[in-house]
């Protein structure tokens, strides 16, 4: 799989458990969503949230999922600046370690080895100068370092609901009043602010609903755009693009020194938003008294979505196309319309539809499907299968691509070399099997070529241009 479409498939899990809590007022409920979605979307082991009490000295373990479930044990109330969940809050640094076992910070090693607990992630939950809580994950296996990036990303929608969680708590105190209020109804512009605090923001043109990944991103910036004491800010909608501009008086000294700033500063967050389909910018021109920095995406095309059906054998390949089906604009359905696409490997269903779209799995692809794709296939790319085979054609399929997906490896070695001039006995010492081994395999190639002699299947082959030698 490309490295970007792992980075795009894991924005799209951000997103689905972004999703969960975005409606909810109550700070709790908030923080059990966010690690029932972590241990769901990400296969943690465990995922905890700690959450501040009011009077700023202790950490209150508000949620816990996976491998332990109870918010009442030993560490459910951390004084700030104890242990390394308390240091975390008290430091607001975040944390990545892939051997945890050997941490000094651990307080019981042994424990960790005993429930093969090998990686740990810890980040605070700040927003402006207020720490709201820690979020902490175990895991079985290593994680990424680009999955702190992405843990980033979500912590800025968690944080951002529990600080709007936590001004409706105190405005229900105040006003004594049961005016129902949800995140919904609050828009990017707002929680822009909120994440600015002084600095003015002006927004231009119609304010319109974006996809959960964007608005992530815009936050995120706005966080570091809080911390650079910027002094200028501008959202603007257009008809074709929604971006966010700011000016900052931070000036390194040369341009080259602005350029390592830029990724000093912002570090993945250009490949994520260019992932994302979005495009962040810095300006460091000469001429220029003051930084520019710009995120822009282009805005939503209301077009009336394509219907896609999904049914793969892997849960993880299900779920990774769906996020590509969404990411491409298309509609996934579960309907049993014969004339639906639908995507699939699953040999079982391949009279299911008259338009199915192959999953590469290098096995024989039905003579009944009409598109294929991979794991390195693009949303772009998605779209245009189903649009294709919609209108009744055929995408990146011939029959010389049938042919080669018929042969195995191994009879695929076979039939290279014996077109080389090679005699069968040369071909069993060269491949380390034995002369009726190597008549076994091409017996299956005539079998599965519909060729009578071998001749035959090379013409078959090197006319199809389905054998490379």
């Amino acid at each position: 799989m490309l490295k970007n479409t792992g980075l795009v498939w894991d924005l799209q899990r951000v997103d689905r458990v972004a999703q969960s809590f975005s409606k909810s007022l109550d700070p709790k409920k908030i923080a059990q969503l966010a690690t029932d979605g972590l241990v769901e979307q990400f296969n943690c082991a465990f995922a905890r949230i700690w959450l501040v009490e009011p009077d700023g000295k202790m950490l209150q373990l508000a949620a816990s999922s996976g491998l332990y479930t109870r918010t009442d044990g030993s560490f459910s109330r951390i004084p700030i600046g104890a242990y390394k969940i308390g240091r975390i809050a008290q430091n607001r640094v975040s944390l990545l370690s892939n051997n945890l076992a050997n941490e000094t910070w651990i307080r019981y090693p042994e424990w960790a080895i005993a429930n093969n607990l090998k990686s740990f992630a810890g980040y605070p939950l700040v927003s402006s100068d207020k720490i709201f809580g820690v979020l902490a994950i175990f895991s079985h296996e290593p994680m990424r370092s680009e999955f702190q990036e992405v843990l980033s990303s979500l912590c800025t929608a968690l944080t951002v609901a529990l600080e709007i969680a936590s001004l409706h708590q105190e405005e229900q105190i105040d006003s004594q009043t049961n005016k129902p209020i949800t995140l919904a109804e609050l828009s990017l512009a707002d929680s822009l602010a909120y994440l600015l605090g002084h600095t003015k923001l002006t927004v231009v043109g119609t304010e319109r609903c974006l996809h959960l990944s964007q608005i992530s991103l815009f936050l995120k910036v706005a966080e570091i755009l809080k911390t650079l004491d910027c002094n200028y800010c501008r959202l603007t909608y257009e008809a074709d693009s929604v971006f966010l501009e700011a000016i900052v008086t931070i000036l390194p000294k040369n341009t080259q020194d602005r350029v390592e700033w830029g990724n000093s500063i912002f570090g993945n967050l250009f490949s994520i938003a260019s992932c994302s389909g979005g495009n962040l910018k810095i300006n460091t021109e000469a001429s220029i008294k003051a930084i520019q920095i710009s995120l822009e995406f282009p805005a939503p095309v209301n077009t009336t979505p394509l219907p896609l059906r999904i049914k793969c054998r892997s849960p993880l390949l299900q779920t990774g196309f769906s996020q590509l089906a969404c990411s491409a604009g298309l509609k996934v359905c579960t309907s049993d319309d014969f004339h639906t696409p639908l995507l699939t490997d699953m040999s079982s269903l391949a009279e299911a539809s008259d338009r199915i779209i192959w999953v590469n799995n290098n096995s024989k692809i039905p003579d009944t499907a009409k598109a294929q794709v991979d794991l390195a296939t693009t949303p772009s790319q998605l779209r245009d299968a189903v649009a294709t085979v919609n209108r009744g054609d055929t995408y990146r399929i011939d029959d010389g691509l049938h042919q080669k997906q018929q042969l195995s490896h191994r009879e695929q070695e076979v039939i290279a070399l014996l077109a080389s001039g090679l005699r069968d006995r040369d071909i069993a010492e060269k491949l380390y099997i034995s002369d009726s081994t190597v008549k076994f395999h091409i017996n299956n190639i005539l079998v599965k070529l519909e060729a009578k002699t071998r001749l035959q299947a090379l013409y078959k082959l090197m006319s199809s241009d389905g054998l490379e030698i």
